[in-house]
């Protein structure tokens, strides 16, 4: 099976671009350190090549662990799937590109035996056998870190219960307020959702009828399309907006992480049966020629260990919830708060669990006209 690019909108190629950007640019595209007995290449996101995480590793293994950052997750895979899995041991990245690099031969598949220790720390969630990162019943990566999307409210000027739908995006009494994320497919599940369509199935003419219908109606109460996470967070701590959407606890938690816990990141409540959030997932799998099948073993268990787990979820750019059960009482208590993990299971129940969507390029394209159209 072959997937297109625009099969999956990263969502934080606008979020992470320019920083990640800058850090490859410095590092030359690949980081390296002073020898060691074993050279290592690691393709991943920000934040895993932190310090904090790398360095215990090489350290305790006598390895030598080259970073390669990437800035979206369509075109880590390209590189891959054009040979570049050979030059590299272990990748993260957002999880449906982990899961489908199983089946097209770019990652060797993991026995689940042989993480059973891993598994066991795991919330009973992200447990063994893990659908969302199998395929045929076979295993691709390692789930390591999550979050949900849904509305981000500033409840200082709005309440958590007018957001129990996405109602409010189209009253006329929040006509502008509303900020909608430019940020590929993300604004637009939910909006399908709201609209009573899963755009997780196989669409037809009607169900994407539907969805244009809905955008049209959104464009039509808010001009608002932001692409710059900065301006949009501001616009939402001075109450220019009452709700982004198409964030979610991505962007939220690095404001709680300054203190700003009265803003939000909620699911509204399931309508018409159906569930109204999404979560994301990032996972890391082994490459399948890689020359260091057993220490590739380790760096994968050692990103999930709890210890190691509390730092990936804690980063400069951005904080997010981790799947390592035994990591929970490593956090503090202000991280656990900035992390709304009093809220986490809750936001889980009332979500659909991303993948790849059928028909994510009719939707980007439905997504652009109307928005053309109400210009």
């Amino acid at each position: 099976m072959t997937f297109s690019k625009k099969h999956l909108t990263d969502r934080r190629s606008v979020l992470r671009g320019g920083a990640a950007a800058l850090g490859a640019a410095a590092m030359g595209g690949i980081g390296s350190r002073a020898h060691a007995a074993t050279d290592m290449r690691f393709m991943c996101w920000e934040g895993y090549d932190k310090p904090s995480i790398i360095d215990p590793f090489e350290a305790a293994n006598d390895a030598n662990v080259a970073i390669d950052l990437i800035t979206d997750s369509a075109g880590g895979f390209a590189k891959l799937a054009a040979g570049g899995y050979r030059d590299f041991d272990v990748v993260s990245s957002d999880s449906p590109w982990i899961a489908r690099m199983g089946p097209a031969g770019i990652c060797q598949y993991l026995d689940d035996a042989e993480f059973a220790d891993v598994y066991e720390e795991f919330y009973p969630q992200f447990r063994a056998p893990f659908t969302p990162l199998q395929y045929e019943g076979q295993t691709t990566g390692l789930p390591t870190r999550w979050g949900w999307v849904g509305p981000t409210v500033n409840t200082k000027f709005d309440k958590v219960e007018t957001w129990a739908s996405y109602d409010p995006c189209f009253d006329p009494a929040y006509r502008d307020k509303i900020c909608v994320l430019d940020w590929g497919d993300w604004p637009i599940m939910p909006m399908a959702l709201h609209a009573g369509i899963d755009p997780y199935q196989e669409l037809g003419d009607a169900e994407l009828k539907e969805i244009r219908m809905v955008l049209r109606a959104l464009f039509k109460n808010t001009r608002a399309l932001v692409g710059d996470l900065s301006v949009a967070q501001k616009g939402l701590m001075d109450g220019s907006f009452r709700a982004l959407i198409g964030g979610g606890s991505y962007c939220t938690s690095a404001l709680r992480k300054d203190g700003q816990d009265h803003i939000l990141s909620i699911v509204p409540e399931p309508k018409d049966g159906l569930k109204q959030g999404i979560i994301w997932m990032e996972a890391t799998g082994i490459l399948k020629d890689t020359d260091n099948p057993d220490l590739s073993k380790k760096l994968v268990k050692h990103l999930v260990s709890p210890d190691v787990a509390v730092e990936l979820a804690w980063t400069e750019a951005t904080c997010n919830l981790v799947p390592n059960q035994a990591a929970e009482d490593k956090f503090t208590d202000e991280q656990k708060a900035a992390l709304q993990m009093d809220y986490m299971w809750e936001a889980w129940d009332k979500s659909h669990f991303h993948s790849v969507a059928p028909n994510i390029d009719d939707m980007l394209a439905i997504f652009q006209e109307e928005l053309a159209a109400s210009n």
